[in-house]
């Protein structure tokens, strides 16, 4: 792998403070998140926050702009931004009409939406989704709402923009961006992998002589495996697969998007738009506007994906009006810039938390000079440290697990994840209440992982802390009480039961375990719990994914759940550390 990168973790947020930096005149970069702000966002209208995973470049950042998007919510390589990335972004921008969020639909933007949306509310900030569904490769027709969203999220953000910048009300405006959502249809083709900053491996292999067609942008598994086919056949059979989903008549009017995935030529583009448009005037389809370029990319993706919207006259409208970022322009738009002519110059490396394993060290192996059966405030905060390690120690694996019918992004966000936990429990003072430590690292995970995991993981460690009257002690019978309000809190955020081919295969057991060995302390509870994790993550081999982006891998049969597996790694680490400090 050769990139011009630094360290793998910092790859997001260094590349948005490039692209503020260049852009500077129009943006700022959050101070705190990372959050792409326009530098004048108006008042008196609804403010369009759009996000996503970074790695798609320009989308979503580039689509900030005058009639476009007032912030972006970015979050690592190919993972959702977490809940307080997106609050922050939205709420900085939220110009008193409330907040209309673009994004794409994927387990783990909208749980992080929703979860940012609640918290606006709770702030007194109204706030309406639209979730992009355009991929008609990804589910059939009458699951819909399960398709993912890929390139044409760049149709649904222009004219919600217009329709934001027009003066619409939030549910006129969220209405009119469903609309365009609706009538939307996309699929793609790759010829050759990405591989993400730090991974190992290529997030799929494909053969020299061998394309794909329905596959997603992180590399999901498609419909169909070919050998390398001219591009007129491609074109052909992406226009027909597009035609069987949503058939367009003659005289129907649509705007068209051939769209790059990273690595495909321009001169490429035009020779499948070439034989797209011909199609397109055989069937008497009027093209009202057209477009290719590489707007939403995977990376150095080879491939491309097709968009048709059909309009009506409510969407045409929207459509034409102006709009301008440095990366998407229409029409002739007048730009409002900061009176300061003077380029914003980059002094800053943004907000970075240090991990530090040798302190964390030096604190686990300081609770080796105690004597201690229950679980006081500094024996929990070493456990769960020890906890942190274990997981950032097991990314490789995880992330081996999670590339056979994944993205390849679980193993990266749970050490970046567990990494902010570490630091924040080392910047934790000493106290007396035992849930506090539990507590910090839910809301660690939860701020900076981003993805569905950040969700999970985090209301996992947060629910099993939160809301409970302080207490100095956790005794085994209290700390499976803990577990098994985690277990709830998960259930709750995720919705996934046993035999669904997540993580609750293995911690439901585990809590099952813990429940019943509780009386025979926490050494010997911890490791029951370790083994019925470990059964139940072995047990997801024979499940079909039901949750995330495997279940549009086709047949998951034989491969292992890797939220199943980071549930076994920490579950070791804590009976790990029982068996070895516990006098």
């Amino acid at each position: 792998m050769k990139k011009f990168i630094n360290a793998s973790e910092d790859v997001a947020r260094e590349a948005l403070e490039g692209f503020a930096a260049c852009f500077s005149e129009r943006y700022r970069l959050h101070d705190e998140v990372n959050g792409v702000l326009l530098r004048r966002p108006r008042d008196h209208k609804v403010s369009l926050v759009v996000g996503g995973g970074s790695g798609h470049e320009p989308m979503f950042s580039g689509f900030v702009g005058t009639g476009l998007a007032d912030a972006a919510a970015c979050g690592n390589i190919f993972a959702s931004p977490d809940p307080g990335t997106i609050f922050q972004t939205a709420r900085a921008v939220e110009g008193g009409k409330g907040v209309l969020f673009v994004y794409g639909n994927y387990a783990g933007d909208n749980l992080n939406f929703d979860m940012a949306g609640e918290l606006l509310q709770k702030e007194g900030i109204p706030t309406a989704h639209v979730r992009v569904w355009d991929d008609c490769a990804s589910a059939p027709a009458e699951r819909m709402t399960d398709r993912r969203g890929i390139a044409g999220d760049v149709f649904v953000i222009k004219i919600a923009g217009a329709a934001c910048d027009a003066g619409l009300e939030l549910e006129e405006a969220a209405r009119v961006a469903g609309q365009a959502r609706n009538n939307l249809r996309s699929i793609g083709v790759a010829v050759s992998s990405a591989h993400i900053p730090g991974a190992a491996e290529p997030i799929f292999e494909l053969a020299g002589d061998e394309m794909e067609y329905g596959m997603g942008i992180h590399g999901e598994k498609g419909i169909r495996r070919t050998k390398m086919q001219p591009a007129d056949e491609v074109a052909e059979y992406l226009y027909d697969a597009l035609q069987k989903d949503r058939p367009l008549k003659a005289g129907d009017e649509v705007c068209v998007l051939v769209n790059g995935l990273g690595s495909t030529t321009l001169l490429e583009l035009s020779i499948v738009y070439r034989t797209l448009q011909r199609l397109l005037v055989r069937d008497g389809i009027v093209i009202h506007s057209s477009d290719m370029n590489s707007y939403c990319t995977t990376l150095e993706m080879g491939g491309l994906s097709v968009s048709v919207l059909l309009l009506d006259e409510e969407l045409k409208r929207f459509f034409d009006a102006p709009c301008a970022s440095p990366f998407y322009t229409r029409g002739c738009c007048q730009e409002e810039f900061p009176v300061e002519t003077e380029r914003e110059i980059l002094t800053g490396t943004g907000k970075r938390r240090t991990y530090n394993p040798a302190a964390g060290r030096e604190y686990i192996e300081a609770q080796a000079a105690k004597e201690w059966e229950t679980l006081d405030f500094s024996v929990a905060k070493a456990m769960l440290l020890s906890v942190a390690e274990a997981v950032v120690e097991a990314e490789p694996m995880l992330t081996k697990v999670d590339s056979a019918i994944g993205d390849g992004d679980h193993g990266i966000g749970m050490k970046t994840g567990l990494k902010t936990a570490h630091a924040e429990l080392m910047r934790l003072p000493e106290g007396n209440n035992v849930y506090e430590p539990f507590f910090v690292v839910g809301n660690a995970m939860l701020m900076s992982m981003g993805g569905a995991s950040g969700a999970i993981f985090g209301s996992m460690f947060m629910g099993g802390a939160e809301g409970k009257a302080p207490r100095e002690r956790l005794r085994s019978e209290e700390l499976a009480a803990l577990m098994e309000d985690a277990l709830r809190a998960v259930r709750k955020r995720g919705h996934a039961q046993v035999g669904d081919k997540t993580m609750v295969d293995a911690l439901s057991p585990a809590v099952d375990a813990m429940k019943a060995n509780a009386e025979k302390g926490l050494a010997v509870m911890l490791r029951a719990a370790e083994a019925a994790a470990r059964a139940g993550m072995e047990s997801t081999k024979r499940f079909e994914a039901k949750f995330g982006r495997a279940k549009t891998q086709g047949t998951t049969i034989g491969f292992q759940d890797a939220g199943a597996t980071s549930v076994w790694v920490m579950l070791k680490a804590m009976a790990d550390f029982a068996e070895r400090y516990r006098k």
